[in-house]
Formats: structure tokens, C-alpha cells, sequence
């Protein structure tokens, strides 16, 4: 049996509404539309699908592990509606002056998902809604696609004509079938 393809994606901006406020109890999580029923799909359609996520609100405190395993759980819970399911979810919980190598642009968060699976990184799609999840991507060897549907305006200056640009998850996950 070959192994599973895998599919990486972003969280805040990409399944569920973002906010400038962050997203810091279950109650702030909302699914956007028809996100949870693109994930449902490319999962029947043979991917395994693991979150990759930068989660600041941690280091500033925020909200701590408790509360976004809890946020998680809900996502899992509104996902097994459709038949889905999030495989892992891999998180980094630094602020952005902490110059980790696991927080977005950086690649060490996606290099860690290839480590924990055994796979290498070669064209696996990474789906987000900035341009540092573009780059965090293409630095570890990713497919970069980006959709429209996070908190800010893309903002493509320096990124390569190759990275998608996609509407919503249901759009690129479209597109990746």
C-alpha cells in the first residue's frame, strides 16, 4: 500500500475566520465556509492533512496549551461532521522577536512535519493566506499555494510566479485535485 500524500495547511485565515485579536478560546473559532467540507474531501481523496501553525498568542500570553488543544478538539468535532479529520497539528508557540527557526517564514516548523512523518518535502502542498507561509514553504522544499481568504490583503512582493493564488480552501483544494 503506498503511502498516504500529505497535505499541510495553515489554520487561522485558511479553515477558520482570523482576527487581529487572535483566535484564543473555542468560542473565537469559526469555521470559514465550506473549508471544513474541502478538508473532508481531500482527505477521502487520499491525503493526510496536518495543520501547521503559528501560534504567538502563546508567548504573549494569551492563552496557553489548555485552550488551544480546546480550540483544536472543536475543529476536529465540527470537522467529523464531514466525514473528516485533522491527522496532526504541529504549532509554534513563539512571539515573533523570539528568532526561533519554527515560526513562519522560517522553515523549521514544516522540516519538523517532514521528520515526524518520514517524508521528504518535495512538492507537498502547504496552503496559506500570507506570504510568509509561501515562504516558509518554498525554504523547506514545499508547494506553496495561498488563498484570499485571511484577515490581511496578500501581499506577493518578492514571491515567485509559481505559488497559486487561490480564492478559499474549497478553491485551492479544487484546484489540487
Amino acid at each position: 500500500m503506498a503511502a498516504p500524500r500529505t497535505l499541510l495547511l495553515d489554520r487561522d485565515g485558511v479553515i477558520n475566520r482570523d482576527s487581529s485579536a487572535f483566535i484564543r478560546s473555542p468560542a473565537d473559532w469559526q469555521a470559514l465556509p465550506n473549508s471544513l467540507e474541502a478538508i473532508a474531501r481531500a482527505q477521502h481523496a487520499g491525503y493526510r492533512i496536518i495543520v501547521v501553525s503559528n501560534q504567538s498568542g502563546i508567548a504573549r500570553g494569551l492563552f496557553g496549551a489548555r485552550e488551544l488543544n480546546a480550540i483544536h478538539l472543536k475543529l476536529q468535532t465540527e470537522l467529523a461532521r464531514f466525514g473528516g479529520r485533522i491527522d496532526a497539528f504541529f504549532f509554534c508557540p513563539h512571539g515573533p522577536e523570539a528568532g526561533c527557526d519554527c515560526r513562519k517564514p522560517g522553515a523549521g516548523l514544516l522540516q519538523a512535519v517532514g521528520r515526524r512523518l518520514g517524508i521528504a518535502l518535495d512538492d507537498v502542498p502547504f496552503i496559506g493566506d500570507r506570504a510568509t507561509d509561501a515562504e516558509a514553504a518554498l525554504a523547506a522544499g514545499a508547494r506553496p499555494m495561498l488563498v484570499r481568504s485571511g484577515l490581511e490583503p496578500l501581499v506577493l512582493t518578492g514571491l515567485p510566479s509559481h505559488v497559486g493564488i487561490y480564492d478559499d480552501l474549497a478553491d485551492a483544494v479544487e484546484a489540487l485535485l
